[in-house]
């Protein structure tokens, strides 16, 4: 098995990504419809860089990723109305109210010890509840019909430079995701990895070297959150009109669990590779039409291929086959996968 990357050769692979991604939009410049699939992409991805630092490395499973993204995106739109501001300004207030609420959700489920299952039905529970308030408060969702998302003005920037302003935001979502990626990466490179860690092999065996269990799941699920809803409102602003539908369980946290899952758990670089495999997926399927009516059924089905050969992840797969053929080097002194994974 291969050893965990050092800081900085995963530092030097977010940034060769990055560089990928920032010249990607000129194999399809002019084509504003797969400048959408790409700032798609990176979208979920950034989800599933969230997900993977509460879910990854703390084991809280949070089902309610869609519901924070909602919150993000109807509260910087709407307290933008209210107040009469700039989205830009509201956009962190919507992202703390996010924080806060997984900061809750993590605190009391840390304080009675709930299990990851717990955890889940408990954040389920809450992204149908925000489910039903996107669509049941008309008055200011605007229900089911929703309404035009024109937050976060890019026309003055995109006319300076000559370019639409799908483009401006696919750079702008780009850039969050390469500053989330260094968060992450501090993250899980320092004391709080550390204690993610423990805490992830043995909650008890960690308790008792004293680490404040309550205290590092209190931050990894505020972190989430906080992104999550961050990342909301950008996610509204690419599909240019908000809708409840566009939040549901289905349409948002079952995909990126997938994409996590795929991409593989506690990885840097596994939320990407995942969205990059799902979303080219999707975008294949569709665009064949003689195998649309058969879409569902073979997603699902190169799905289960790629858990069956890939079930640690294609980043770690990718991984152990480049490190038994003695392609890489640059490791941590700090033990394999397999012992960062407790031998599962």
């Amino acid at each position: 098995m291969s050893a965990r990357p050092s800081l900085g050769a995963e530092a030097r692979n977010v940034a060769v990504v990055a560089a990928l991604f920032a010249v990607a939009p000129l194999a399809v410049l002019g084509s504003s419809y797969y400048e959408s699939v790409l700032a798609h992409l990176l979208l979920i991805a950034l989800f599933a860089v969230a997900l993977n630092i509460v879910f990854g490395h703390t084991d809280q499973l949070f089902l309610f990723v869609g519901g924070l993204a909602g919150v993000g995106a109807y509260g910087t739109a709407l307290l933008a109305d209210a107040l009469s501001v700039s989205a830009w300004v509201t956009l962190p207030v919507a992202a703390l109210v996010c924080g806060l609420i997984g900061l809750l959700v993590s605190y009391v489920s840390a304080k009675r010890k709930f299990t990851v299952v717990l955890i889940s039905i408990l954040t389920l529970n809450l992204q149908l509840v925000f489910s039903e308030v996107f669509v049941g408060a008309r008055d200011l969702t605007g229900g089911s019909t929703g309404f035009p998302y024109e937050y976060f003005e890019l026309g003055v920037v995109a006319e300076a430079i000559g370019v639409e302003e799908k483009l401006v935001l696919y750079y702008l979502v780009l850039l969050l995701l390469v500053a989330t990626l260094g968060v992450y990466l501090r993250l899980v490179h320092s004391k709080y990895g550390v204690a993610f860690d423990a805490i992830r092999e043995d909650e008890i065996a960690a308790e008792s070297i004293g680490i404040d269990v309550v205290r590092y799941k209190t931050i990894a699920g505020f972190v989430a959150a906080f992104l999550i809803g961050l990342t909301g409102a950008f996610f509204a602003r690419e599909s240019g009109y908000i809708l409840p539908g566009g939040f549901t369980f289905l349409a948002v946290d079952v995909v990126v669990l997938i994409v996590l899952v795929v991409g593989g758990l506690r990885t840097t670089l596994g939320p990407i590779v995942g969205a990059v495999i799902v979303v080219g997926i999707e975008e294949f399927l569709s665009s064949a039409q003689s195998l649309q009516s058969w879409q569902s059924a073979i997603f699902g089905a190169l799905l289960i291929v790629l858990f069956l050969y890939f079930r640690r992840g294609v980043v770690r797969s990718v991984r152990d086959a480049l490190d038994d053929a003695g392609l890489t080097g640059d490791r941590e002194g700090g033990g394999t996968d397999a012992e960062a994974d407790g031998g599962r």
